[in-house]
């Protein structure tokens, strides 16, 4: 039985026992386990040297991989000083969806193979998408408010007061990857009706419940518009004052990809003047979210600060994930997420 020299680089998230615990169900093979256990997310990730969203912990990284061939982790900053301290290493695992903190180029001319684990947070952010786009439509922050006030508001039941329902209502979604094919799903059982944007895909072949439009057609008809899309130099600000103001007038927003696809001071703006009914946020142009941020005096606005990932399952997700990559290169196949 084959035994590998492997490290761990979890976290207070992914955390290392659900790492090996999920390396350990291999068959046919040993692992002798490192460990580092980075502080993530008790202390926020950051840029580290030529990398980003990771810990600071290039250190305790290079004294930990002389000897070893096989690393997994989550926020471990693998920058080229850290390569450099790793000449067995062979094959990383970054448990996200996509190697952000690892300086992948430097590490292809080291001969070592970088995976990922995309699709592990699905399920967890089409989720929180849902519950923050209905927490805003109902209205439920401003209605806890009114009872932590020592308020009983049955004025708030009057017709201008009250909120909206999902069935009957139409749902524009701005990508439709594996997070946004979620969230249709959800709607659709709801009884809306969904509209697509995404360029995998075209009106004369819609995944199957939906309409394909063009971004005007779909800010026009949605009573909701979702982001779901990936932060690219494409869709970089995609969504700003041109577009909230052709969007329908009380329409709620939802942003759960990532802050930049939004201009929040033009969003702000389209709350105060009536244009945006509602809007809810897990990203934000900059985190942490600063103290002076017009988002928190905002009308109608449900924020939480970049947890739509953050389940249980998500963490375990990402050690089976990593795992079946792990026994793909063990096997010698190309693993499917390189």
């Amino acid at each position: 039985m084959r035994t590998v020299k492997t490290l761990l680089a979890g976290d207070h998230f992914v955390r290392n026992d659900l790492l090996a615990d999920a390396l350990s169900a291999l068959p046919d093979v040993t692992f002798d386990f490192r460990e580092v256990t980075l502080p993530w997310p008790l202390t926020p990730f950051g840029p580290v040297a030529e990398v980003d969203e990771a810990s600071d912990a290039e250190d305790a990284l290079i004294e930990a991989l002389p000897g070893v061939e096989l690393a997994i982790t989550q926020m471990g900053p693998f920058t080229e000083r850290v390569l450099q301290a790793a000449p067995d290493l062979r094959f990383l695992v970054c448990c996200r969806g996509g190697p952000v903190n690892v300086n992948v180029p430097a590490a292809t001319e080291r001969g070592i193979t970088v995976a990922s684990t995309p699709g592990r947070n699905a399920v967890a952010a089409a989720e929180h998408a849902v519950a923050l786009m209905m927490g805003a439509l109902r209205k439920l922050p401003q209605l806890q408010r009114t009872l932590e006030q020592g308020a009983w508001r049955s004025d708030l039941y009057a017709y201008d007061e009250c909120g909206s329902e999902l069935d009957g209502a139409t749902v524009g979604l701005i990508g439709y990857g594996a997070i946004g094919q979620r969230v249709s799903r959800v709607m659709l059982a709801f009884g809306a009706k969904v509209l697509v944007v995404d360029p995998a895909y075209d009106a004369a072949s819609p995944p199957e419940g939906t309409e394909v439009v063009g971004l005007d057609e779909l800010l026009g008809r949605s009573d909701v518009v979702s982001l779901h899309a990936r932060l690219t130099e494409q869709t970089r600000g995609m969504i700003g004052a041109d577009q909230l103001a052709r969007m329908r007038r009380g329409a709620v927003l939802v942003n759960t990809a990532r802050g930049g696809l939004l201009d929040y001071e033009a969003t702000v703006d389209a709350l105060e003047s009536g244009q945006l009914g509602a809007a809810a946020f897990d990203v934000f142009p900059a985190e942490p979210l600063p103290a002076g941020s017009r988002l928190l005096t905002a009308p109608n606005v449900v924020m939480t600060p970049h947890l739509a990932g953050a389940t249980r399952q998500t963490a375990r997700r990402a050690g089976s994930i990593a795992a079946e990559a792990v026994a793909a290169y063990l096997a010698g196949r190309a693993p499917v997420r390189v």
